[in-house]
Protein backbone atom coordinates (compact mmCIF):
# COMPACT_ATOMS: atom_id res chain seq x y z
CA UNK A 1 0.00 0.00 0.00
CA UNK A 2 2.91 2.50 1.08
CA UNK A 3 4.50 1.93 -2.43
CA UNK A 4 1.50 1.98 -4.49
CA UNK A 5 0.97 5.46 -2.57
CA UNK A 6 4.63 7.12 -2.98
CA UNK A 7 4.07 6.06 -6.84
CA UNK A 8 0.91 8.04 -6.64
CA UNK A 9 2.29 10.56 -5.55
CA UNK A 10 5.30 10.87 -7.36
CA UNK A 11 3.42 10.54 -10.68
CA UNK A 12 0.85 13.17 -9.54
CA UNK A 13 4.04 15.34 -8.78
CA UNK A 14 5.38 14.53 -12.40
CA UNK A 15 1.81 15.40 -14.69
CA UNK A 16 1.73 18.87 -12.54
CA UNK A 17 5.32 19.86 -13.11
CA UNK A 18 5.00 18.83 -16.88
CA UNK A 19 2.75 21.61 -18.50
CA UNK A 20 3.59 20.95 -21.82
CA UNK A 21 0.36 19.22 -23.82
CA UNK A 22 1.50 18.08 -27.48
CA UNK A 23 -1.36 16.57 -29.41
CA UNK A 24 -0.19 14.67 -32.96
CA UNK A 25 2.61 13.13 -34.99
CA UNK A 26 5.92 13.47 -32.47
CA UNK A 27 7.72 14.58 -36.11
CA UNK A 28 5.03 16.68 -37.03
CA UNK A 29 5.57 18.54 -33.52
CA UNK A 30 9.40 18.56 -33.60
CA UNK A 31 9.67 20.30 -36.90
CA UNK A 32 6.86 23.18 -34.81
CA UNK A 33 8.84 23.46 -32.29
CA UNK A 34 12.19 23.23 -34.31
CA UNK A 35 10.81 26.24 -36.10
CA UNK A 36 9.69 28.32 -33.27
CA UNK A 37 13.37 27.97 -32.41
CA UNK A 38 14.97 29.00 -35.05
CA UNK A 39 12.35 32.12 -35.33
CA UNK A 40 13.52 33.17 -31.98
CA UNK A 41 17.64 32.58 -33.46
CA UNK A 42 16.28 34.77 -36.39
CA UNK A 43 15.23 37.49 -33.99
CA UNK A 44 17.86 37.78 -31.97
CA UNK A 45 19.89 37.55 -35.61
CA UNK A 46 18.27 40.75 -36.67
CA UNK A 47 16.66 38.70 -39.60
CA UNK A 48 14.07 40.13 -41.15
CA UNK A 49 13.84 38.35 -44.35
CA UNK A 50 13.77 34.96 -42.20
CA UNK A 51 11.33 35.82 -39.80
CA UNK A 52 8.94 36.82 -43.00
CA UNK A 53 9.95 33.38 -44.43
CA UNK A 54 8.59 32.00 -41.34
CA UNK A 55 4.62 32.84 -42.45
CA UNK A 56 2.50 31.74 -44.91
CA UNK A 57 2.03 34.54 -48.20
CA UNK A 58 -1.64 35.12 -46.92
CA UNK A 59 -0.44 35.39 -42.87
CA UNK A 60 -1.31 38.02 -40.36
CA UNK A 61 -0.02 39.12 -37.49
CA UNK A 62 -1.45 40.61 -34.40
CA UNK A 63 0.56 42.92 -32.39
CA UNK A 64 -0.02 44.10 -29.27
CA UNK A 65 -2.05 47.66 -29.28
CA UNK A 66 -1.81 47.56 -33.33
CA UNK A 67 -4.20 47.12 -36.31
CA UNK A 68 -3.72 43.28 -38.41
CA UNK A 69 -0.45 43.29 -40.59
CA UNK A 70 -1.87 41.12 -43.61
CA UNK A 71 0.78 39.34 -45.83
CA UNK A 72 4.45 38.48 -45.99
CA UNK A 73 5.81 41.19 -47.38
CA UNK A 74 4.10 43.82 -44.41
CA UNK A 75 5.01 41.36 -42.13
CA UNK A 76 9.02 41.26 -43.25
CA UNK A 77 8.99 45.07 -43.03
CA UNK A 78 7.26 44.99 -39.37
CA UNK A 79 10.26 42.82 -38.00
CA UNK A 80 12.79 45.43 -39.67
CA UNK A 81 14.25 47.55 -36.32
CA UNK A 82 15.80 50.24 -36.66
CA UNK A 83 19.41 51.08 -36.42
CA UNK A 84 20.93 50.52 -33.05
CA UNK A 85 18.18 48.63 -32.04
CA UNK A 86 18.51 44.53 -31.77
CA UNK A 87 16.76 41.71 -29.87
CA UNK A 88 19.93 40.43 -26.69
CA UNK A 89 17.66 37.76 -25.94
CA UNK A 90 14.06 35.47 -27.38
CA UNK A 91 12.47 32.63 -26.08
CA UNK A 92 9.28 30.69 -27.09
CA UNK A 93 7.93 28.47 -24.40
CA UNK A 94 4.92 26.37 -25.52
CA UNK A 95 2.72 25.35 -23.45
CA UNK A 96 0.03 23.29 -26.16
CA UNK A 97 0.35 22.18 -29.30
CA UNK A 98 -2.24 20.29 -31.26
CA UNK A 99 -1.68 19.01 -34.83
CA UNK A 100 -5.36 18.23 -37.23
CA UNK A 101 -4.52 17.37 -40.16
CA UNK A 102 -2.41 20.34 -41.85
CA UNK A 103 -3.76 22.46 -39.44
CA UNK A 104 -2.12 22.87 -36.03
CA UNK A 105 -2.51 25.54 -33.14
CA UNK A 106 0.05 26.73 -30.47
CA UNK A 107 0.35 28.66 -27.87
CA UNK A 108 2.15 29.32 -24.59
CA UNK A 109 4.57 32.52 -23.62
CA UNK A 110 7.71 33.92 -24.69
CA UNK A 111 10.11 36.27 -23.57
CA UNK A 112 12.80 38.65 -24.23
CA UNK A 113 15.44 41.28 -24.17
CA UNK A 114 15.79 44.33 -26.60
CA UNK A 115 19.11 46.21 -26.30
CA UNK A 116 17.90 50.09 -27.57
CA UNK A 117 20.61 52.29 -29.60
CA UNK A 118 21.51 54.28 -26.05
CA UNK A 119 22.79 50.93 -24.65
CA UNK A 120 19.74 50.43 -21.99
CA UNK A 121 18.43 47.04 -21.69
CA UNK A 122 14.08 46.29 -21.89
CA UNK A 123 13.52 42.72 -21.04
CA UNK A 124 9.63 42.03 -21.93
CA UNK A 125 6.95 38.97 -21.19
CA UNK A 126 3.97 37.90 -22.98
CA UNK A 127 1.35 34.95 -24.52
CA UNK A 128 1.04 34.04 -27.64
CA UNK A 129 -1.20 31.82 -29.78
CA UNK A 130 0.04 30.62 -33.05
CA UNK A 131 -1.89 28.50 -35.91
CA UNK A 132 -0.09 26.97 -38.27
CA UNK A 133 -0.58 25.66 -41.66
CA UNK A 134 1.35 22.70 -43.90
CA UNK A 135 2.75 24.26 -46.85
CA UNK A 136 3.70 21.49 -48.85
CA UNK A 137 6.55 19.90 -46.32
CA UNK A 138 7.00 22.70 -44.22
CA UNK A 139 4.80 24.31 -41.39
CA UNK A 140 4.55 27.96 -41.76
CA UNK A 141 2.38 30.58 -39.38
CA UNK A 142 -0.34 31.21 -40.35
CA UNK A 143 -2.02 33.67 -37.55
CA UNK A 144 0.51 35.39 -35.03
CA UNK A 145 -0.84 37.06 -32.15
CA UNK A 146 0.62 38.25 -28.68
CA UNK A 147 0.19 40.70 -25.92
CA UNK A 148 2.76 41.71 -23.19
CA UNK A 149 1.76 40.43 -19.32
CA UNK A 150 2.96 41.89 -16.09
CA UNK A 151 5.84 40.20 -14.59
Amino acid sequence: MKSILVTFVFTLMYCHGNSQNYIGDQKEIDQIIMNSQNFSKDMMNSDHVKLGDAYTKDAKIFPNRTKIITGKEAITKFWKLPDGVQTAYHKIIPEEIEIVDNTAYDYGYYEGKTKKSDGSEVEWKGKYVIVWKKVKTQWKIYLDIWNSVNP
